[in-house]
Parts: C-alpha cells; structure tokens; sequence
C-alpha cells in the first residue's frame, strides 16, 4: 500500500525498525506448531503474479479475469497474488472508488468485483489449474466504516483528543492515510480478531497463502504467533510479508520479503545514476542477512506502477533485461498485471483505468523465463535452488552462474547503454534460452554485447 507519492518505503523501513510504533508487548496466543518454517514444497520453482482485479478487465470483475486463467497458466505462473478483494469504506474515500487497503470487511467481498461464488469459482479453477491462490492482507489498519470500529472502538489506535486517528509516524503526524484507521496491536482481542479472519479464509475458502501489506508496521510477535496459529490450519500456507526486515524470514514468520533496496538501485542502474558495483556491493552486504526464505525481486508492483511509473517508464530500453535479471536471480520472482502485454502507463490508484490487453506482446519472453525455472532445480526457490556464483566481475556487465547436482545456468547481461565486449573467464557451453542456439565459448574469449542484451545459457 502507498497512499502518497511523498511517503516513501525508506521512511517506513527506518521508521518501524526506531519505533514501530509503540506496538511492541508480547500477548499469549493460539500456540500450532513449533517447528521452523520450511519453503512449501508446492511453491519449489514459483512465479508469483499480482492481479489487480479492478483494472484487469473493463468490467474489472472476477468472472472476467476467471477468462484469463488458461492463458496465465500457460504463461508460467504458479501464485495469484490478488490485490485486496475486500469491501472497499465510503468513509473518508480517496477517489471515486477508494484504495484497495481501505478494508471494511475482512469476511465479505467488494459487491463491485462479484460476489463470494464468483471470487470461489476462481480459487476452484485456479487450483484445477495447478495455481495457488494468496489474498493480499491489511493487518496494519482498516476503513473507517469496517464492522470493528463499530463493535470494538478499542480496537484502533486514539490520538490525544480521545479520537481514532489515521496512522501515524514517530512525530504523531499524519502518514499521509487518511482513508484508513490505525489498529491498535496492544489489545489482545483485536489480534485474535486479526488471526480469525485469516483462518475463515483457509478454511472457507482453501486459499493457500497470504501477502502482508505493510507487515512492518506490525510487531514481529504478533507474525511468531500468527505463523504458528495459520499453520495448525493449513502446514504449508504461503507467507509474503511486505518488509525488508530479515528477522521476518529468519524468524520463521516468513517464507519471502521483499528486495526493496535492489529494485531501487536496479532502478539507478538503468538511469545510469548507479553501476553494477552497485548490485555487486548488495550482494556483498544485504543478501548475507537473509539466513532464511527467500527475497521476492521484481520490475514492477501496484505501488512501483502507480506512484513511481512502468517499469518501462523507469528503466527504458533496459526493462526487459532487468526482468531477466529479477527472474533468473536466487529469489522468487513477481510480475504485475499487465507486464506480458506490456503496460506503458501508470494506472490510477483511486479510479477505474484498465489496463487495455490486446496483444499479450510479452508472453512467449516471460514463459521462457518461467520454463527454464521450473525446469532447471538450480533456479528454484530459497532452500530447493542452487548456489549463486557471480562471475566476470567489472563495471558494465553483471554475469552470474546457479549450480545444484550438476544443473548449471550461466546468466550475462549487459547492464550499459554502449557496446561492450567483454571475455569470459570460463568455459559457458550449453544451449541460449531465448534464441535457441548452442553457445560456446572458452575462457579468455571475447563476447559482443549490445546495449542492455541479455544471455540466458542452460548447460547441455
């Protein structure tokens, strides 16, 4: 979620690790199990797509997007990450239609999507399919109209003048959310409350998993209580927290959070404010941090799309080689609505703007990244993938290889505008993905790379 181009995901990030809020004692829970959380196997080699249902389609249901299921399925993708699917306040609504993350009903669907059968035919036929289902989350607050302030005022947070307020940051000003109501993670009922509702849609519903919007904002305790409740429910439910803070996975809260920072230096590198020394000294200082999980990487999201722009609008001519880089990295990899068409534009948070398919242009180029995924073991997933080797190290050029039992893909990408030609500091034989063509060459070779082109070489 992000109401406002002006709050930014580093003033979160520094803001929850100093404070989070006063949101900090410890309450006894549900206890499930207390072994440590492992990768799903079901999740081993998965593409997780996000579906923002209003903008999919013009009639932006879910009886329309249940159209485009087969398509995805043939694409690649594995998870279905949707977009909040929650009836939607009226009170203090931004726009004509509201944010997504103005939740007035954990239980009920947005009338203006369809209706709990529709969204049911979904899950069913995405299962079918072979595709997992996760619901994005609002644990940090609601709508102002959500049934809880009407039953349980205590539930939220109170400013100094005895009101509920909107959330608030380490100052006691206003985060920019208005729309919504911040909950109070001091009151032991409304956590219980919060577990419930997640626990109605396993078990109601047979979804598989969750996306935690703003999880940061939230007490790690509340997450090694929540893991241990939803598992005794489900064992193998998928969690993706939206945080950078490694005690997420490496606590067992977790299976993925996200690769922030990257993405914004990615970002850099293709506007040539940074290098791949840049990537390179990420590597070095941040991935060493995350013992567990793993990161999800991506070019694009909801909040990337339309507060920051495209990924064509901030990457140019280099989009499709970071994709490459996103999806082959030791990560589990995210693409956004409408990136297989591709989407050009921003599409408005508030209001109706569809994203217009008609050609699914990139299709065939994401679908060979996902094959060779789910294919080679050495791509997949957190503890089921391969070793990550960076190799022919320099300023312009960042080349890596994934080994596991023999499996081994070799990664170059050209990450400059100009030519470069770089040599190989090793034998690469094996067949290119995207071409289909032997490549061979030996160490000391010199390869002819075109601005921003990409290799991908499966060993043969």
């Amino acid at each position: 979620m992000k109401n406002t181009i002006t709050l930014t995901y580093t003033f979160l990030l520094v803001f929850s690790l100093l404070s989070c809020r006063s949101k900090t004692e410890s309450f006894p829970m549900t206890q499930g199990p207390l072994s440590g959380l492992s990768w799903p196997e079901w999740a081993k080699s998965a593409i997780i797509y996000e579906v923002n249902v209003r903008q999919y389609t013009e009639k932006g249901t879910f009886n329309a997007f249940y159209e485009h299921l087969p398509r995805l399925k043939e694409m690649g993708v594995d998870i279905l990450w949707f977009m909040p699917v929650f009836p939607i306040s009226l009170e203090k609504r931004k726009g004509s239609l509201g944010s997504y993350y103005a939740v007035s009903d954990f239980r009920r669907v947005n009338p203006e999507l369809g209706t709990m059968e529709d969204f049911q035919k979904v899950i069913d036929k995405a299962h079918e399919l072979g595709m997992f289902v996760i619901l994005d989350w609002v644990p940090n607050h609601t709508g102002w109209d959500h049934v809880w302030l009407k039953e349980s005022p205590e539930f939220y947070t109170f400013n100094s003048e005895g009101s509920v307020t909107d959330p608030l940051d380490e100052n006691g000003e206003s985060m920019g959310w208005t729309d919504v109501a911040d909950l109070n993670y001091d009151n032991t009922d409304m956590r219980l409350r919060m577990q419930d509702d997640m626990m109605y849609w396993l078990r109601e519903h047979s979804i598989d998993g969750f996306r935690q919007d703003m999880a940061l904002l939230v007490p790690l305790d509340f997450w090694k209580s929540t893991i241990k409740v939803l598992r005794s429910v489900k064992p193998d439910v998928f969690m993706l927290a939206e945080s950078e803070i490694f005690e997420h996975t490496n606590s067992d809260c977790f299976h993925a959070i996200y690769s922030w920072s990257l993405h914004h230096i990615l970002n850099d590198v293709a506007q040539g404010k940074k290098s791949v020394r840049d990537i390179d000294e990420w590597y070095q200082n941040e991935r060493p941090k995350l013992q567990k999980g793993a990161f999800m990487h991506f070019t694009s999201n909801h909040d990337e799309n339309s507060w920051s722009g495209s990924e064509i609008e901030r990457m140019g001519e280099a989009h499709k080689a970071f994709a490459v880089l996103v999806n082959m990295l030791d990560g589990i990899p995210l693409i956004y609505s409408g990136q297989e068409e591709p989407l050009y534009k921003r599409l408005k948070f508030f209001e109706k703007d569809t994203i217009g398919f008609s050609r699914y242009s990139y299709a065939d180029f994401y679908k060979k990244l996902h094959t060779i995924k789910h294919n080679n073991p050495c791509l997949w997933n957190a503890e089921y993938g391969g070793n990550f080797e960076r190799i022919m190290p320099g300023d312009d050029v960042f080349a890596f290889e994934r080994n596991k039992d023999g499996n081994k893909v070799t990664v170059i990408i050209n990450l400059n505008k100009q030519i470069v030609k770089p040599r190989i500091d090793r034998m690469i034989h094996g067949k290119e993905v995207f071409t289909g063509m032997s490549f061979n060459f030996n160490q000391g070779e010199e390869i002819i790379l075109q601005p921003w082109e990409y290799v991908v070489v499966e060993a043969q």
